[in-house]
């Protein structure tokens, strides 16, 4: 399973209207080109987890490149796994604003340990794991 991890910087801070507006359509395109993963959020920062093939994750990533709610994109890693880190989630995603989006599907605590599934040793995880944790995020299920 090919994964992709990508930081970026939002245009503008974000409000519920706009990540949820951001979380649908990541679940709808996700799920059409077959792609699990993650989304954060934290003061402006998106971090974002994409897997699946390698030529659906491409393409995903390519239309994240041409999106205008965001910029200064960085590909912090890109790599094979055998299986999926976020099998259920067509994306799971997080804020710093928990009492405003605790009822979305897909919001998770990245502070439970049974958030990240797997070898939490890989370098993926890892990065998620450092972000989550560095920016304090607080969340509920």
């Amino acid at each position: 399973m090919y994964y992709l991890i990508y930081i970026s910087t939002a245009v503008n801070l974000m409000d519920q209207q706009e990540l949820s507006e951001i979380l649908t359509d990541s679940r709808s395109n996700n799920a059409e080109h077959n792609i699990t993963g993650i989304l954060l959020y934290s003061e402006g920062i998106f971090l974002q987890a994409l897997e699946g093939t390698e030529s659906a994750v491409q393409e995903v990533y390519g239309n994240i490149e041409k999106d205008k709610r965001h910029k200064n994109l960085i590909i912090l890693i890109t790599g094979e796994e055998d299986n999926r880190m976020f099998p259920e989630w067509s994306m799971a995603f997080t804020t710093i604003d928990p009492v405003k989006l605790e009822l979305l599907e897909g919001y998770i605590n990245p502070q439970k340990k049974e958030l990240f599934k797997g070898d939490a040793a890989t370098s993926a995880i890892s990065i998620l794991k450092t972000f989550a944790d560095s920016n304090q995020l607080t969340f509920t299920n």
